[in-house]
């Protein structure tokens, strides 16, 4: 009535060629032990321990290969040749290349393109070129001509001023003067 099984497989674990081919070996390796010390008796029991221990060594340096092979999920079982997955491959501080030409990203490309336009249209600009540097020049030119005028109106208004204030005072100084 309940659940068939452990929850979402937690429970399966499945073992991949390599180490079922190692486990094979490793009980013919016994088998074949066990009946050489049979019939071999006390003088031949020193041999088939070394041949034990160097049994041994294999067997680790098998696990460790099995080691390296294991990979996340159904890759172990399944080769995959992926064209398009990179493989990170870790470089030595010694190794980097800090000298060669560093690929830079479209933005920063983008940005370093957008800052020599800029500085491009500011030497124009300043140097008079731009039609907009030509408008400004041509306002501030009427500008200019503008307070000119200005001032040599309002240097006529105080010449006239002064001449009046001076002609009064002559004249209040020869009415006091009688």
């Amino acid at each position: 009535a309940g659940r068939k099984g452990g929850h979402k497989g937690r429970a399966r674990q499945y073992t991949s060629p390599e180490e079922i081919d190692a486990q094979l070996q490793a009980e013919k390796q016994k088998a074949r032990e066990e009946e050489e010390q049979e019939e071999g008796g006390e003088g031949a029991t020193g041999e088939p321990r070394k041949e034990k221990k160097s049994l041994d060594s294999d067997e680790s340096e098998e696990d460790d290969e099995d080691y390296q092979q294991k990979r996340k999920g159904v890759e172990g079982l399944i080769d995959i040749e992926n064209p398009n997955r990179v493989l990170q491959t870790t470089k030595k501080v010694t190794q980097l290349d800090l000298d060669g030409p560093k690929e830079l990203s479209r933005r920063e490309r983008e940005e370093i393109e957008k800052q020599k336009a800029k500085e491009r249209y500011m030497k124009m600009h300043l140097a008079g070129k731009t039609e907009q540097a030509k408008a400004d020049l041509a306002r501030l030119a009427i500008i200019r001509k503008q307070r000119e005028e200005a001032a040599r109106k309002k240097e006529e208004e105080r010449k006239a001023k002064d001449e009046a204030t001076t002609a009064g005072k002559r004249m209040q100084s020869l009415s006091l003067n009688k």
